[in-house]
């Protein structure tokens, strides 16, 4: 069967057709195997930079290079080369560059979602509610409205996404959701107001996915990880911005006529409009196609440089080949990635996960005006728990990478939160100091919050680009979808000390616990029995399977389940 051949010349790659992928017998020397250091504090004085940093891979033995060559439409495939080799400074220095021409502009792209989606809590400062005569379950059902509608366009706008390419999409979305947003400005009561909510959330959904299966193009998958803990404090660091940005919008009631709050939606939608029509240019399709005229005629990246972003990637994942970033999913790919068994523990505990700490922050800044605080002090009391939260997460996230544990490290947001759950459930809130019951909420949302190990860790047990484009929208479904439990746990009866609403909190908080044990377990038995079968096979037993075999991603017997 022929297979592609990616001849290197210089800078130039010529596509040949050949029966295997390269002679055996004239492969460059790879680098020493080892445990990669990743991160800089972990490394040894004797580490050498100008050291080869080419890792073993399928693509080193002709018996499974065949297997794994990427398809011919794929759109980085002249930059594939299975013998091209670099070294761990080279491999560094591209990093870098990535994050500093990719994942910065990711991070404000993600800011203003946040600035779009958190600022109606900021707005409840400012007689948001009594304007528009709307009671607290009106404020519920605005939330869940918006919950709902996010959650069903999850999926459509990943499939959009990946027919259209991310690079299109998501700044499509950001244009038409700042619009909406903007609009917001002129409501006039319940039914503009739940209007807005599923309009605003239609254009946002897939957003978070999306952005997360366009870096997957750039980086292996720890750097993902480590990368998404700092694209999710970009939401912390949006809340900050958002309550210093209303702590000073919402002193323009009264300009015009109109109240603060109008003037906060629409003008932090004009700063989402500029953002999303900068991202046009901003956003290259993939590694290799970054010259246009807005990024410059010669790109970001030389071509060695993309043969090392292509390469590394690969190396790592082969996987990461299968489709390529223009190419839909059908609907037969969309049902076999849906019935994947194997993913749906991830997807359980996206939903129950941050329901414990989801309504103490709907309700955070009403409460501090409930409890006396003006408009100013309200917004400005609640960003040191967001500044709180960007540290503790972080630390999560690059603590699950060094010990390479993500269940158990995950679970430690879990026990942060008990025992501030267990004091609003057991004292006496009415007369407690209201700097007291502040304390007590700022330190319970500052908890150490599990999202980034866990959507990376749902894309590393995806193994296929078709699997994570679906995974990533059905586990951000099941987050919706617990968000749509938190904002009706604090009903109107129940105010305002909300007694009924923190039982049933720590009731699913003890659940959770109970739900991360499961999921080690599941996936231990799961890797143990298929070691179980991988090793009964004999050398050419194992061969014939990887040269046969239709079982794709992580439906492989030689895939592991991360854990």
């Amino acid at each position: 069967m022929a297979t592609v051949l990616v001849k290197s010349t210089g800078d130039k790659k010529i596509v040949t057709e050949s029966t295997t992928s390269f002679d055996s017998d004239d492969i460059p020397p790879l680098g020493a195997p080892h445990e990669e250091k990743r991160f800089w504090f972990q490394r040894a004085k004797d580490f050498d930079p100008e050291a080869i940093a080419t890792q073993p891979s399928v693509f080193d033995d002709p018996q499974t290079a065949e297997k794994y060559q990427p398809r011919d439409d794929w759109e980085n495939l002249h930059r594939f080369d299975p013998k091209f080799r670099w070294t761990w400074s080279e491999e560094y220095a591209i990093i870098r560059k990535i994050d500093f021409r990719i994942m910065i502009w990711a991070c404000i792209m993600f800011m203003a979602l946040e600035l779009d989606r958190a600022n109606l809590t900021q707005a409840l400062t400012d007689d948001f509610l009594v304007d528009l005569h709307l009671t607290t379950n009106d404020y519920n059902l605005g939330n869940t409205v918006f919950k709902v509608a996010f959650l069903i366009a999850e999926l459509p706008s990943q499939l959009v996404s990946k027919w259209m390419g991310p690079d299109r999409w998501i700044p499509s979305q950001m244009v038409l959701w700042s619009i909406v947003a903007g609009s917001q400005f002129w409501l006039s009561g319940r039914t503009s107001f739940l209007v807005t909510r599923a309009l605003l959330a239609i254009l946002q959904g897939g957003f978070i996915p999306d952005v997360i299966l366009y870096l997957s193009y750039f980086y292996k998958h720890h750097e993902l990880s480590i990368r998404l803990g700092f694209f999710w404090t970009m939401m912390s660091v949006a809340d900050i911005l958002c309550g210093l940005l209303a702590a000073g919008l919402l002193e323009m009631r009264g300009v015009l006529g109109y109240a603060g709050w109008r003037w906060l939606f629409l003008l932090e939608a004009l700063i989402t409009l500029t953002v999303g029509l900068f991202s046009f240019g901003l956003m290259p399709p993939g590694p290799c196609q970054t010259a246009n005229w807005f990024r410059g005629k010669n790109g970001w990246f030389t071509p060695r440089e993309e043969t090392v972003i292509v390469n590394r990637v690969l190396r790592e994942d082969p996987s990461k080949s299968d489709m390529h970033n223009r190419q839909p999913i059908t609907p037969r790919l969309l049902w076999k990635c849906l019935k994947d068994f194997d993913l749906w523990p991830l997807y359980i505990l996206g939903l129950t996960f941050q329901i414990p700490s989801t309504p103490e922050q709907q309700y955070l800044t009403l409460s501090l005006r409930q409890m006396n605080f003006n408009t100013l002090m309200s917004n400005l009391l609640s960003i040191p728990w967001t500044a709180l939260h960007i540290i503790t997460m972080l630390a999560l996230t690059y603590t699950a990478e060094i010990l390479k544990e993500l269940t158990f490290v995950a679970l430690i947001g879990q026990i942060w939160i008990l025992p501030f759950l267990i004091y609003l459930n057991v004292a006496d809130t009415a007369t407690a100091s209201r700097w007291v019951i502040w304390t007590v909420t700022t330190l319970l949302l500052a908890y150490p919050n599990a999202h980034p190990i866990q959507v990376g860790w749902n894309s590393r047990n995806s193994n296929t680009v078709r699997a994570r484009t679906v995974s990533a929208a059905c586990y951000n479904m099941f987050c919706q979808a617990g968000g749509i439990i938190s904002s009706n746990l604090y009903r109107a009866d129940d105010a305002p000390l909300y007694r009924r609403g923190n039982r049933q909190l720590l009731a699913i908080l003890i659940m959770n616990i109970v739900l991360y044990c499961l999921t080690k377990v599941y996936y231990v038995l799961r890797n143990r029995y298929r070691d179980t079968k991988w090793n009964a096979m004999t050398d050419d037993e194992k061969f014939h399977y990887m040269s046969t075999t239709t079982d794709e991603g992580n439906k492989r017997l030689d895939f592991r389940f991360q854990h």
